[in-house]
Parts: C-alpha cells; sequence; structure tokens
C-alpha cells in the first residue's frame, strides 16, 4: 500500500510543479538573466547525470568500461562525426572493453 502513497504523491507534485510553472509571469520569463538560464540549465543537468551514470556506483568512484565509452563518443563528437556514429563509437568500445576485461 506504501508504493501507492508514493505514486499519489509523485504525481500531484508532478501536477503542482506544472501548475507553478503555468502561473509565473510572462514578465519574468523575458529578463535575460532567465532566459540564460533556461538554455544553460538543462545542458547542465544532462552533464551531471552523465557523468554521475558513468564514474558513481553507489558511493564510489568507478573507472571501467562506461568511461572508455564516454571517451569514445567524445572523440567521435570532436571529430564531428554524425550521431548514430558517436553513439556507435560508444557502443563498440564499451563492448569491447567490457569484452576483454570480464
Amino acid at each position: 500500500m506504501n508504493i501507492w502513497i508514493a505514486i499519489g504523491a509523485t504525481a500531484v507534485g508532478c501536477y503542482l510543479v506544472k501548475l507553478l510553472g503555468l502561473l509565473v509571469p510572462a514578465g519574468l520569463l523575458e529578463r535575460p538573466l532567465v532566459q540564460r538560464l533556461a538554455a544553460l540549465l538543462p545542458v547542465a543537468l544532462l552533464s551531471a547525470l552523465t557523468a554521475q551514470q558513468t564514474f558513481a556506483d553507489g558511493r564510489a568512484l568507478v573507472l571501467d568500461a562506461k568511461a572508455a565509452g564516454l571517451a569514445a563518443a567524445a572523440v567521435a563528437l570532436i571529430l564531428r562525426a554524425p550521431f548514430l556514429l558517436v553513439v556507435l563509437a560508444a557502443v563498440v568500445v564499451t563492448a569491447g572493453v567490457r569484452a576483454l576485461t570480464g
């Protein structure tokens, strides 16, 4: 029964956050600082999520096949490879490192 309480609380919370976004005055959203933050915030959050998923295992810092795959993707991006090639490079390198290290 506790899981349904958590699901209900999450649904209500999501609705309230959406409602709060609709109640923000338009004048506030047109400020240059707010527009700059709105443009940069998704990039920062995605970068933090990628770093956490790649280099963390619980409370420990790890360097494993995921880090090698991320490095391969970074090299492919620097070389301006198409997105599908970037993903393919990351997958191949990650799989290769996992196959070699067991």
